[in-house]
């Protein structure tokens, strides 16, 4: 459905030390840098960028949207745990402890160094 996502950020460097740590956990690598972009790719498919940090074209400052959220799949509910801690550990916010929702999967929730709400999902 979706081809690539993209986050804002207002200071590229420091987003990029925060998810270059935290999504190599989930095997999710930075592929590409520029002076305005990082593209990130899981590590089997390292040619294919889902996922990029950007400073805005407009030059405007980035925001996160209310209500917008990006959700990363993670094959465990131990591993989505650990996830979201090395998130907070990394400068995140909480934004909902890890565990069951909908009495069937397994969330957790925070909000990244600029705001942006994240997500890590497991149906194990």
């Amino acid at each position: 459905m979706f081809s690539f996502v993209t986050l804002g950020t207002n200071d590229l460097n420091k987003s990029k030390l925060f998810y270059d740590e935290l999504l190599q956990y989930i095997n999710i690598i930075n592929v590409e840098e520029t002076d305005r972009y990082i593209g990130y790719a899981k590590k089997n498919t390292s040619e294919k960028i889902q996922f990029y940090l950007m400073l805005p074209h407009n030059k405007q400052k980035a925001t996160f949207g209310n209500g917008s959220m990006i959700t990363f799949n993670i094959d465990t509910k131990k591993e989505v745990d650990s996830f979201y801690h090395l998130a907070l550990k990394l400068g995140a916010t909480d934004e909902g402890l890890p565990g069951p929702r909908h009495n069937k999967d397994y969330y957790a929730y925070f909000r990244d160094l600029e705001g942006n709400k994240i997500c890590a999902f497991s149906s194990d």
